[in-house]
């Protein structure tokens, strides 16, 4: 009976964690329009991580398995894409255990900027993918829809 016990226990807390795990989300995503001209303008991810967590960079460097950001604009007539989403922030280049070569990454906070030109204002919506990791795992990737009113 006390085995059957410890292992309900056991199982119950198994449950527990992976719960844990899926729920947590170290990120907080902000998004901000910054006006350039009449039609153009970037629009700003701002993302902040919680301490002891990072994203790889866009350039990730290492063995190629790194999942980097990535952002998918939904299609809108009003909307012209300027060039490809480019970071802003101080990226870490060092070697990670378990990985070929170097590995570019961003603890702290990282902005992603796509500058975009705009036939009239409106609404530019879509998703980012991303996956965060700590220095002994990493956790799912996660999708995020993103609305950014232009004005």
């Amino acid at each position: 009976m006390k085995q059957l016990l410890q292992a309900i226990l056991l199982a119950g807390a198994m449950i527990g964690l992976r719960t844990e795990v899926k729920a947590q989300d170290p990120t907080t995503w902000t998004y901000e329009v910054k006006k350039k001209s009449a039609t153009e303008y970037d629009l700003v991810f701002h993302l902040q991580l919680q301490a002891g967590f990072h994203i790889w960079a866009l350039n990730p460097g290492g063995d190629g398995l790194q999942i980097v950001p990535s952002f998918t604009f939904d299609k809108n007539a009003n909307l012209e894409l300027v060039g490809k989403v480019h970071e802003n922030g101080r990226p870490t280049r060092s070697k990670m255990e378990g990985i070929e070569g170097s590995v570019n990454y961003f603890s702290g906070s990282v902005d992603y900027i796509q500058t975009v030109k705009m036939k009239k204002p409106g609404k530019v919506t879509g998703k980012h993918e991303y996956q965060v990791c700590n220095d002994m795992m990493c956790l799912p990737p996660k999708d995020k829809n993103f609305v950014f009113d232009v004005k």
